[in-house]
């Protein structure tokens, strides 16, 4: 049973999605909130598997609630199912720390399969990571807890940027090409994707600059290669 919290203004809307998903789809069990407020104290005392919420809402909007649970929680599954798909609108909302994006109107099998496959994601992520601690120049980096150790000042990562340099360390020195990242961790290839790939890459490269030995390369139209002394 998935545990799902839906946060919805809409509330004839609310009620079919949440219908659909326990009765038509089957295996989850779906908990209302009709803004983000209603939706921060949820999360707190309902402790969701995957959050799905709409953007624009009354008392507390969607990009603020994520923003505020993204303080404390890096790791839970947070999907956008929202209208507003314009490009500024996307990349401020991979930015707050939203996982995906469902454009209205939507199948209930299309909002199962986007829930799916994030947290069977977040799952492989989790136990690949499992007590790994990676030296990267004279940053220590552990990707299970998302942050990075400079002499003694700690700096806490995104998910999603730990979850890329994760990747790029792996690959150290070697091309690791940006369809393949923007297939893995947005599931697909586009223009938005891109463009938030780009702005992660920028914050992390920001996080990592103490250490001038460090570089994120660019091969342009190809992907990305980090290399760093030992």
């Amino acid at each position: 049973m998935i545990k799902l919290l839906l946060i919805e203004d809409d509330s004839n809307l609310s009620y079919i999605i949440k219908s659909s998903l326990e009765e038509i789809i089957g295996g989850y069990q779906v908990t209302l909130a009709s803004n983000g407020k209603e939706g921060l104290a949820l999360w707190k005392s309902f402790c969701p598997e995957v959050i799905v919420s709409d953007i624009e809402m009354p008392v507390m909007n969607g990009l603020e609630m994520v923003g505020k649970i993204r303080q404390t929680d890096p790791e839970i599954p947070i999907v956008f199912a929202t209208s507003k798909t314009m490009s500024k609108d996307v990349i401020s909302g991979y930015e707050a720390g939203v996982n995906n994006y469902i454009k209205k109107p939507f199948l209930p099998e299309e909002l199962d399969a986007h829930i799916k496959a994030l947290i069977n994601l977040r799952n492989s992520i989790k136990v690949k990571m499992k007590g790994i601690l990676h030296q990267i120049g004279k940053y220590r980096f552990d990707p299970k807890n998302f942050y990075l150790v400079y002499n003694s000042e700690r700096r806490v990562l995104t998910t999603r940027e730990a979850q890329i340099l994760e990747l790029l360390v792996e690959n150290k020195g070697e091309v690791v090409e940006r369809e393949d990242i923007l297939l893995r961790f947005w599931g697909k290839n586009d223009f938005y994707t891109s463009r938030c790939l780009d702005r992660f890459i920028t914050k992390i490269r920001h996080c990592l600059s103490k250490d001038p030995s460090i570089r994120i390369i660019n091969v342009k139209a190809v992907g990305l290669i980090l290399d760093f002394d030992v």
